[in-house]
């Protein structure tokens, strides 16, 4: 249907405000940014492909050719899909499907309000569309920008927006023009950022603030906040302030409080706040759960190299080592390190045990309960309880989406915040539980609340269970909380679907919206009182008698009902880990009782007997070094659908064939003794898991009868020298994982026709003959062929002669037209061997990383691939220039470059640049930044061994000729900007 287009202003604002050179300070590093208008691109009125980012809400007339092209211009340089609708509904028409889709799928709406938003019809339904998504989408964020406008214009609808609903009321019913305040009021009162209080109105820097929180919202390190922050902000202030401070030394902060009073949540907003600030950052979201782990301290030392080094790290088998590791690798680093529910020292001896472990000016964060860990710290702050107002703010927004009850919900929610006893997270779940219910639900659950303690915190937390609907979802969050806190939420997925025999999609959104547990990134994870109330609803059910409760976690409950064989069959789940204990060997009889056992974790232990005693019911198993070397033929596996032997010392998984059609996922992986994959058949299975097996010789013919497999890893199977020919047959593999497997002699001619296989990871094989074969696979989408950077060259990825290069890469790169990301990081290529190849023929990439190869120039062609939005060439020391990249570039990375002295920049970019330079001191030239005048850019030259060269000088002299040059032309506003970093 033809729409027509919004009524564009007759006249372009044109930026006559003059901008007075700043002084640089060349002494430290700096980065140079820009923002500018962008040509007006083609209408987005296409099909989205895929979730957006960022939804753009804004009224034409006022902002779509000056503040919203600048801001969607620099949400694109900085690789943010934002969706941008240029059509005005016509007249009676509702919202598209097509709007509805991009609404729904965005990450983020921004809102820009401006002193004509109210005045269409169109913002107003979008507006109300967008927070309808808002309340039925957790984890989607509103951001509103009050553009040249103030937010109580836009919650009490004064000024421009009453003259605007003046209208309105005359040509609308009532009920819309309500729901439009309504939208309004609601959005005026969320978070946002307001021109007129930040960079003295100055938009470029206005828009840098607002591309920096969009990032830090989208980023996967950014940690999940609540969306409203009561009784927080000084405190925070306080801590970001202390840490903040430019000083040399390892500073400290603690932060201690009741359970549930809000430290974790003030340590992530400090987190995110600083970290962008640091070389590297470490948060450790469950440090005491994780500690009690097998290893655990260990664990929790790799976690922290391997978040700063963003790298594998080996495993660590000794805290010790682990210790002295720790303070090589991170001593020089400057760094911001949060430990989260410290209940322990030796959780700090082992992570930070002296200051001077991190390198200076290094910033840690300590959270715990017990102020007596905090005696190294430089400042320490007590988290009291919330204030009768906070509280009442707090709840209110959980309970009705608003601070401010309707008037007849007043007294019953301040009877709600006196039981509640200013504790947050007892707030919020009681808040969530009350959502949606009338008035005479909320008078049930507080005659509940009278009848409990006022300090029994789980008491009341315990409603909100109660008021779970149905059985299955009361079961799907006590498997929470008994089982699988810190587990990928795929995994738990896939396990609780087998419990309930549906899609529990439903049931974990239902949990996440109730605030019963939280789902940060892909890891399903919950509080600790939450945990503790669910585990009490199941042990209250039998208090003395822990084998007739339906789940069993503790590890001495668990042992005495094994060995002592008082197991029934009320038992649903055990978990028993023994990898830490001497005694490890039970009888396969303890089990014979438990008829209804769905759920079995016995780590590390010795079982002996017949399995047939098993219940045949498992639907999950996790049995982690697993002693025996075969799986017993008499085990029924019908029901599984999780199984996890990682660590086993298995031979063989079972002899003979298998159907097991309700397995969804097998790890084998570190099984250091399996020489050959199981003879399985299923129509379920999807993940295929043998990550370091180094024994295994042989995946065996049966893996074409894994009808639904899409990912299987076989990284580091260094022995695997072929995988079978009829692996072609399994169509609905998306990702295979070869990397290591440096015996590999090629792929089957078959998987040429796999069309689902889109990702192949094949790092570290030097095999000739096996990269020949990869330039079958014409349907792949990345490929990864790192090399090992610990190795010398001579045994490197590709070898620096021609011959290797002549006979693959030209023939393969005719064949891979589809591939999107290619990675040779590392390969051992010298100017022999790019002198024999052309880039051009890859059409489609779309990201190229050649870090840490050894030649001096470029290979050629890459100037004319017309998509490459992304390259890499850190730490190619040998590089002398970088010349002709292609306007598509969006990002240039060439930090550590230590020969470079030249780049040029890309002649007209379509979206923008980011280029980073950091340590490569060498740099004499940027050629082309004089022509960057329609575009947003931004350079970082950070040079942490030298004082800057005159190539800073320089640039800073062309940049500030650029922006006088830039005011002399007609309809062009450029602000560049001068930062020290």
């Amino acid at each position: 249907m033809l729409k027509q287009k919004r009524k564009q202003s007759k006249d372009e604002d044109n930026d006559s405000s003059s901008r007075k050179r700043r002084k640089a300070d060349l002494s430290k590093p700096v980065s140079f940014v820009s923002t500018a208008t962008m040509t007006e691109p083609g209408s987005s009125r296409s099909s989205p492909e895929g979730a957006y980012d960022v939804f753009l809400s804004f009224r034409g007339e006022d902002t779509r050719k000056t503040f919203t092209d600048h801001l969607y211009a620099a949400l694109d340089q900085a690789g943010i899909r934002a969706f941008r609708d240029d059509d005005e509904l016509p007249r009676g028409e509702e919202i598209s499907d097509h709007l509805l889709r991009a609404i729904q799928e965005s990450k983020i709406s921004i809102v820009v309000f401006s002193k004509g938003y109210a005045s269409s019809r169109w913002c107003l339904n979008e507006l109300v569309e967008i927070l309808e998504c808002k309340k039925r989408k957790t984890g989607q964020i509103v951001l509103p920008i009050f553009y040249d406008i103030d937010p109580s214009d836009v919650r009490k609808q004064n000024g421009s927006f009453a003259e605007a609903f003046v209208k309105h009321e005359e040509r609308f019913e009532e009920k819309l023009v309500k729901e439009w305040r309504k939208a309004l009021e609601e959005a005026g009162n969320l978070s946002g950022w307001n021109l007129n209080d930040m960079a003295n109105g100055h938009e470029a820097k206005f828009i840098k603030e607002i591309i920096k929180d969009v990032l830090n919202k989208l980023d996967p390190k950014y940690l999940d906040v609540p969306e409203l922050l009561v009784g927080m902000d000084r405190l925070s202030r306080n801590i970001f302030d202390f840490l903040s401070t430019a000083t040399h030394d390892v500073r400290i902060v603690g932060i201690h409080g009741m359970p549930g009073i809000g430290k974790t949540t003030i340590a992530k907003v400090v987190f995110n706040q600083l970290r962008y600030r640091f070389e590297g950052s470490c948060f450790f979201s469950n440090i005491n759960e994780t500690s009690k782990q097998f290893n655990g301290l260990a664990l929790l030392q790799e976690q922290l190299l391997h978040d700063i080094l963003k790298q594998d790290v080996a495993n660590i088998n000794c805290v010790d080592r682990g210790k002295v590791l720790i303070k090589e690798r991170l001593r020089r680093k400057r760094v911001l390190v949060v430990a989260d529910d410290v209940t322990r020292q030796d959780q700090l001896n082992a992570l930070m045990g002296e200051r001077g472990w991190f390198g200076p000016g290094s910033r840690v964060i300590i959270t715990t309960r017990d102020s007596s860990f905090l005696h190294k710290a430089d400042q320490t702050y007590q988290i009291e309880e919330l204030k009768p107002d906070e509280s009442f703010q707090l709840f209110s927004w959980h309970a009705l989406r608003d601070t401010k009850p309707a008037e007849d919900y007043i007294e019953l929610s301040k009877d709600v915040v006196d039981y509640c006893g200013g504790i947050p997270l007892a707030l919020e779940v009681m808040g969530a539980c009350l959502s949606g219910k009338n008035r005479d639900g909320w008078k049930s659950v507080i005659d509940k609340l009278r009848r409990i303690p006022n300090r029994d915190i789980q008491g009341k937390l315990r409603i909100s269970f109660d008021a779970l609907d149905g059985e299955e979802l009361q079961n799907a969050f006590l498997d929470i909380a008994c089982f699988f806190i810190d587990r990928k939420k795929e995994y738990v997925a896939k396990v609780l679907g087998a419990r309930c025999g549906y899609n529990p999609e439903v049931d974990l959104q239902t949990l996440h919206e109730r605030s019963l547990i939280k789902v940060l990134g892909e890891t399903v994870t919950m509080h600790d009182l939450l945990r503790d109330m669910g585990r009490e609803v199941v042990r209250e059910k039998s208090p003395k008698q822990p084998g007739e409760r339906t789940r069993i976690w503790n590890q001495e409950d668990a042992w005495n009902v094994l060995e002592q064989q008082k197991g029934t069959d009320v038992v649903e789940g055990l978990a028993l880990d023994v990898r830490a204990s001497e005694a490890k060997s039970l009888s396969a009889g303890s089990f014979a009782e438990m008829k209804c056992l769905n759920l079995l974790q016995i780590n590390g232990v010795h079982l002996t007997g017949s399995f047939k005693l098993l219940s045949k019911e498992l639907m999950w198993i996790c049995w982690l070094q697993c002693p025996l070397k075969y799986f017993p033929s008499d085990f029924t596996l019908d029901n599984l659908a999780v199984l996890d032997m990682q660590y086993s010392n298995l031979k063989e998984l079972w002899k003979g064939k298998k159907i097991l059609n309700r397995l969804k996922i097998l790890n084998l992986s570190h099984s250091q003794h399996l020489i050959k994959t199981p003879n399985l058949h299923s129509s379920s299975l999807e993940k295929l898991i043998l990550k370091g097996c180094s024994s295994l010789v042989e995946v065996h013919q049966s893996i074409e009868n894994l009808t639904s497999l899409v990912f299987l890893n076989l990284k580091g199977c260094w022995r695997l020298k072929n995988l079978p020919e009829r692996i072609g047959n399994v169509k609905s593999l998306k990702t295979l994982n070869i990397s290591g497997c440096s015996q590999l002699e090629k792929l089957p001619e078959r998987m040429g026709d796999m069309e689902s296989l889109t990702k192949l990871l094949a790092d570290g094989i030097e095999n000739e003959q096996f990269l020949s074969s990869i330039g079958q696979l014409k349907h792949c989408r990345r490929l990864s062929l790192h090399g090992d950077s610990s190795t010398p060259p001579s045994s490197s990825l590709i070898s620096t002669g021609v011959l290797n290069w002549k006979r693959w890469l030209p023939a393969s790169f005719i064949e891979w037209i589809s591939v999107k990301h290619l990675e040779l990081s590392n390969s051992g290529l010298s100017d022999r061997a790019t002198n024999c190849v052309d880039f051009s023929g890859l059409s489609a990439l779309e990201k190229l990383d050649l870090t840490g190869n050894k030649f001096s120039r470029l290979p050629s062609g890459i100037g004319f691939l017309p998509k490459l939005t992304y390259l890499s060439v850190e730490g190619c020391k040998y590089l002398v220039s970088i010349p002709d990249l292609p306007s598509s570039l969006g990002h240039l990375f060439a930090c550590d470059c230590k020969s470079l002295k030249r780049v040029r920049i890309p002649s007209e970019p379509k979206k923008g640049l980011f280029i980073k330079l950091d340590d490569s001191h060498s740099l004499e030239e940027f050629q082309g930044i004089e022509d960057l005048s329609n575009c947003f850019w931004y350079i970082r030259v950070d040079d942490r061994s030298h004082s800057p060269s005159k190539l800073l000088k320089s640039v800073v002299e062309v940049l500030f000729l650029s922006v006088s040059l830039s005011h002399k032309k007609k309809h062009t506003q450029l602000a560049h900007t001068l930062i020290n970093v």
